[in-house]
């Protein structure tokens, strides 16, 4: 059985994928990619992956709102991944807001560099404490 933190690594690959395929006018189904990424059906990827991509345009705005003199298509894929997972899971999932925040800078940590790391945590905070 895999963790929550695994799980979320592997919405973080579906997110970054589907953001390359958008960005180049590539077709997909977005149930393919989830397949390629994680074989086994788990309802916890397909809530996160499909959560992001219904309330994809609020979660940009929330995160413009906090990204202070930026704007989220500025960032690199992953980060974008990363950040609208985060946004997500604060503002509609039962997450707890500390694991929410925490697992996104555990990602953020790995995959982006230290100036987008504490910008993904600055964001994440503010919006958990602006909800």
């Amino acid at each position: 059985m895999e963790t929550r933190s695994e799980l979320r690594k592997k919405c973080m690959t579906i997110l970054y994928q589907m953001i390359v395929y958008d960005k180049n006018n590539i077709e997909y189904n977005v149930d393919d990619v989830i397949a390629e990424v994680s074989p086994i059906e788990n309802e916890y990827i397909k809530e996160i992956i499909y959560g992001v991509m219904t309330y994809k345009n609020e979660l940009d705005e929330v995160a413009n709102k906090y990204l202070d003199g930026w704007s989220i298509d500025r960032l690199g894929n992953t980060d974008i991944a990363i950040l609208r997972m985060g946004i997500f899971e604060l503002l509609y999932t039962d997450t707890i807001g500390v694991v929410a925040i925490n697992e996104a800078v555990e990602l953020a940590k790995t995959y982006s560099d230290d100036s987008v790391r504490k910008m993904i945590n600055g964001v994440l905070d503010k919006v958990y404490h602006n909800k």
